[in-house]
């Protein structure tokens, strides 16, 4: 077999249509060479000669693990602790005042960080809920993603210090523990920051029901990877498990005209339903 494995174009259009039918995603044509070089070990690894001989075996279902990886590695998962903090200062300064007023201790106040990836959105929200609600009002996060592999390395928690950057100096004093011996150079999420954060595989091209209504659910720069129909489907998905008065946030890269009526724009990015 060559050094050099090779995708046609149409073994990149399998992979192109299977992903776009599993998921919604759009891999546009400069994809082409991150499938190839993203699968091209697995190829390999199975023994096999050709991204089709992969492609037919990943269609076929009759390997589920290989799905779930394949999956795995075409997804993105690129992110950062308190990217784009001006939506952290939003909430904390802004809705959870009034949220707090809506539940008035008669329910929990839900928040869903809808493509979680590797957890670092979801452990800032849980810190920005800690820090100004603490244990004294019911909360609880949603944290979910396609890719099967990253929630398994947000369970755990844990990061290199490269990754934090982000993260304000009185969090990481609270809200983090740092590696010692073997770990030297990577910070965990304190327990009781991990223990208010529930992870879950889901897919946001499928029915979002199952996991009930939230105040707020970020959105945020996952849009940017759908088709304009399927992007459409996906936002009324979402905002159908938005309560009343709750809020929506979006990346700042992405934008919702023309694509819903159902929620307002109270400010860049960051929407309401009404």
């Amino acid at each position: 077999m060559s050094t050099e494995l090779a995708i046609s174009d149409s073994e990149f259009q399998q992979f192109r249509d299977l992903m776009h039918k599993i998921s919604g995603i759009n891999l546009c044509d400069s994809k082409k060479h991150l499938v190839s070089g993203r699968l091209s070990k697995r190829v390999r690894e199975r023994g096999m000669r050709s991204f089709g001989d992969y492609y037919r075996l990943i269609a076929s279902g009759v390997d589920r693990d290989e799905f779930h990886r394949m999956v795995d590695l075409l997804t993105t998962h690129e992110t950062y602790f308190f990217r784009e903090p001006k939506h952290f200062e939003y909430l904390a300064d802004t809705i959870l005042p009034t949220v707090q007023v809506q539940a008035a201790g008669s329910r929990p106040i839900r928040l869903w960080s809808a493509a979680s990836s590797s957890g670092e959105e979801a452990y800032g929200l849980a810190m920005v809920m800690m820090d100004h609600l603490g244990n004294d009002c019911p909360w609880e996060i949603l944290a979910t993603d396609i890719s099967r592999q990253v929630l398994a390395r947000a369970r755990q928690g844990i990061y290199g210090t490269e990754r934090i950057d982000g993260v304000p100096r009185e969090y990481l004093r609270r809200y983090f523990l740092h590696g010692i011996g073997s770990r030297a150079g990577t910070l965990r999420v304190a327990p009781e920051i991990r223990a208010r954060v529930q992870f879950s595989e889901m897919n946001l091209n499928e029915s979002l029901t199952s996991v009930g209504e939230f105040d707020v659910i970020f959105l945020r720069n996952v849009l940017i990877y759908f088709d304009p129909a399927t992007k459409s489907e996906i936002v009324a998905r979402v905002v159908g498990q938005i309560r009343r008065k709750g809020w929506l946030f979006i990346g700042h890269s992405e934008s919702l005209n023309g694509i819903t009526t159902a929620v307002r724009q109270e400010r860049p990015t960051v929407y309401r339903k009404d």
